[in-house]
């Protein structure tokens, strides 16, 4: 990519100048020309896909595809992107369901390969959002290249939207533990919040029911609140982002301080 994100410095200085540059920097960025020939490219040759394996052999299609849902670095699993994709997400026994991260349901369900699904690459509406999509993403990662706290941020903003309230819920949205699964099921929404609730980076080892429990009583201990609802406003979802750049940035701090610390003893040893 020819143009990089202006980040002035890491932390909350450095947030605060990018949210209040972001949409010039994005529309700036959608026009870098490596990314609009990627883009162009699915965007003219996806409609001629017929299968999950046609998808998954054309590598400049794929790049596309799972850059919309931030699963980029994953293009060379080509064995597991196809069976994810041939077994869709309405089968008992899909796949994608079965992983450790949503995203791959998500991916699933986009192109609609599976049996008795409707596939979606005809769909000029369904792919014009998957190249916005991979729009996104690609800000993101470059914007992760400098500072991968930030990268986090913008993604959880993002992602969080659809968490507390999902394009198929019911008008009263998911119920507090679907909240926190839906957390739980997404690596980086994860990795924030145990950041942000100050939660242990291996508390995935334990049970996942006995995680959503840790995970409600952080959030109401730092948060005021275990309900994500409540931060589905502008003002609480970036006083959100700016916790997590703080501690994050804390966090960096006393790993540095630790591990010059431990440099120092084995020097004086």
């Amino acid at each position: 990519m020819s143009f990089e994100p202006i980040l002035l410095s890491s932390g909350i200085t450095g947030w605060t100048f990018l949210q209040s540059t972001y949409d010039e920097q994005l529309d700036v960025f959608k026009k870098d020309p490596q990314l609009k020939r990627e883009n162009d490219y699915f965007a003219e040759n996806i409609g001629s896909v017929e299968t999950a394996e046609d998808l998954v052999k054309d590598r400049r299609l794929l790049e596309v595809a799972l850059g919309a849902f931030g699963l980029e670095d994953q293009i060379d699993n080509k064995a597991l992107i196809q069976k994810v994709l041939e077994d869709g997400t309405t089968a008992d026994d899909n796949l994608a369901s079965r992983l450790d991260d949503s995203r791959w349901v998500d991916f699933a369900k986009a192109f609609g390969f599976g049996a008795g699904e409707t596939k979606t690459v005809s769909d000029p509406v369904a792919m014009a959002q998957i190249v916005t999509d991979n729009q996104l993403q690609s800000f993101e990662v470059a914007v992760g290249n400098q500072d991968e706290n930030m990268r986090i941020a913008l993604y959880a903003l993002r992602e969080l939207q659809e968490v507390i309230l999902p394009e198929d819920a019911d008008e009263e949205g998911p119920t507090l533990n679907a909240q926190w699964y839906n957390i739980i099921g997404q690596p980086q929404l994860a990795s924030m919040m145990q950041v942000t609730l100050n939660l242990p980076e291996d508390l995935n080892l334990i049970d996942v029911d006995q995680q959503v429990e840790v995970y409600k009583e952080a959030a109401q201990r730092y948060l005021g609140t275990a309900d994500l609802t409540s931060l589905n406003t502008p003002e609480q979802m970036d006083k959100l982002a700016i916790t997590y750049l703080a501690r994050a940035e804390v966090a960096a701090i006393g790993n540095s301080y630790s591990s010059n610390a431990t440099a120092l003893s084995l020097l004086r040893a």
